[in-house]
């Protein structure tokens, strides 16, 4: 008897430890947020101004989203980060002056040319989104059929694949120069760099797919009479669709990085030009706005395309 008391004694205090982890934990990004107005009530020391006010707006955004987010610990855990990261940043910019004024804004003002430029940023965005589109876009078209063809034929498929790696360990920027030569604008040149780059990873991706798709569903569909536009369409691709968006992934994570070197080396617009013309000029808190937006950007294709992906292979579940 004393036995089973002490153990559901115990038992009752491990719960309730892990109860108090919990709420712990969900409190961390209000106890964030209140640090943050804290810090917000410390003199600057800086000699222009802060702009308190949008940091104060940011964080305040934040908390909503972390009151809101409910049980969604990723989303939570973000909020965390978040505020965090702009405590520390406004501690060591306006607040204590560790980093030079000059070349690191406090995140206040930051902000503020973000709603200062937005219309000439929505236009770099747009820019530079479209030259992404159009070279994946071209890539995918190509490389996807392509794959599936090629890798349905066991021989001709491992033939493809080493000459597929050969070509694919060039990187794209090599091209540039030819481009430049033989096409007539920078877009075009841009468009061609990306659809290399997401070309090749997208190509070996599908005939790995094609080549790894197990025998048994192929027979199964030849024995339903499925002939081979129909197997590769209801068989063998949705069986590649993984090694596919691997390659897919593979090829807009280089993308990204050809198209804002490109575009901070010889364009007029997109959002690599608008870092390097303000950089040119001194102007760092555009350059931090910039950098900023570029990586706000390219994290919100990320989760788009993340979110296509686990809806397109939702049967692997």
């Amino acid at each position: 008897m004393a036995g089973n008391l002490r153990r559901h004694f115990r038992q009752a205090i491990r719960e309730t430890r892990i109860q108090m982890a919990m709420k712990i934990k969900w409190l961390w990004p209000h106890l964030l947020f209140a640090g943050f107005l804290l810090v917000c009530l410390l003199p600057d020391k800086i000699k222009g101004d802060s702009c308190t006010l949008y940091a104060v707006v940011l964080a305040s955004a934040l908390e909503i989203i972390a009151i809101v987010s409910g049980k969604r610990r990723v989303l939570r855990d973000l909020m965390f980060f978040m505020l965090a990261l702009l405590i520390i940043w406004t501690l060591a910019t306006s607040k204590f002056n560790l980093l030079l004024e000059f070349l690191f804004a406090p995140p206040g003002r930051v902000l503020r040319q973000f709603i200062l430029d937005y219309q000439e940023l929505i236009r770099h965005i747009v820019s530079s989104l479209g030259l992404i589109l159009n070279g994946c876009a071209l890539g995918l078209i190509a490389a996807i059929p392509l794959g599936l063809f090629i890798g349905y034929s066991a021989r001709v498929g491992k033939t493809a694949m080493l000459i597929s790696k050969f070509l694919s360990s060039i990187p794209p920027i090599v091209y540039i120069p030819y481009g430049v030569a033989l096409l007539p604008t920078f877009r075009s040149v841009s468009v061609m760099v990306i659809f290399l780059a997401t070309f090749w990873p997208v190509l070996s991706g599908t005939v790995a797919g094609v080549m790894y798709t197990e025998k048994k569903y192929l027979e199964v569909a030849k024995n339903l009479g499925c002939g081979k536009f129909r197997t590769l369409a209801r068989v063998v691709l949705p069986s590649a669709l993984p090694q596919i968006f691997t390659g897919c992934n593979q090829g807009l994570s280089v993308s990204f990085i050809l198209l804002t070197s490109a575009e901070m080396i010889g364009a007029r617009n997109g959002m690599g030009f608008y870092v390097n013309y303000f950089s040119d000029l001194g102007d760092y808190t555009r350059t931090m706005t910039g950098v900023f937006l570029i990586g706000i950007v390219i994290s919100i294709v990320y989760l788009a395309v993340g979110r296509l992906q686990r809806y397109m292979l939702k049967w692997q579940i």
